[in-house]
């Protein structure tokens, strides 16, 4: 019998969204349910790792803007 997840419901802006399923697509181990374009539901005990990767991704972009441009 499959092991029950308990997951955490996830809301934020779509451009967020994107980069949290991006993280997942490395090992997929963060993502129980994908609901909308919004919202998420994320395995509990991988919030804290999912909020620390979230973060350093975010530093990046804000830290080297111009290097994020396509031009």
């Amino acid at each position: 019998m499959p092991r029950a997840l308990r997951g955490v419901l996830v809301q934020c802006d779509e451009s967020i969204k994107t980069i949290i399923v991006k993280i997942d697509s490395e090992r997929n181990d963060f993502i129980i349910e994908d609901l909308d374009d919004e919202t998420l539901v994320i395995k509990s005990e991988k919030l804290p790792e999912l909020k620390r990767r979230l973060n350093e991704v975010l530093k990046d972009a804000v830290r080297n803007p111009e290097d994020n441009l396509d031009i």
